[in-house]
């Protein structure tokens, strides 16, 4: 194998979709809803959300996507930069919060095998 992740893998969308056509279907319209413009939370701020949980998923389809979408709907350099700390920040702190489950489950592992 000569890459991974490659845009010349986008070629193979009908591919998957078409080998899953009801789960396919199932994800479509969730992101479909997802990304709807009608909703209570405006639509800039929507992709400023999918901004963020594409860079922790770390999905460079999204973040590509994300950041061409918010950009449309008026994001600002500014805000894509503050969205780039603040997902970076909360996903340092879900290292440290499992990291609090961690030291639970040694203790109760510790007292099982002592």
């Amino acid at each position: 194998m000569t890459e991974y992740q490659t845009p010349k893998d986008r070629a193979y969308t009908d591919t998957l979709i078409n080998s899953a056509n009801k789960e396919a279907a199932a994800f479509l319209n969730l992101k479909h809803t997802a990304e709807r413009t009608d909703g209570v939370i405006p639509i800039k701020y929507r992709e400023l959300m999918s901004v963020a949980v594409a860079l922790t998923t770390q999905c460079a389809y999204c973040i590509e996507a994300h950041i061409t979408n918010a950009v449309q709907a008026g994001a600002t350099r500014e805000e894509i930069a503050e969205t780039v700390f603040i997902a970076a920040a909360i996903r340092a702190g879900g290292a440290v919060g499992n990291g609090l489950m961690a030291m639970r489950l040694f203790e109760e592992a510790s007292q099982v095998n002592p």
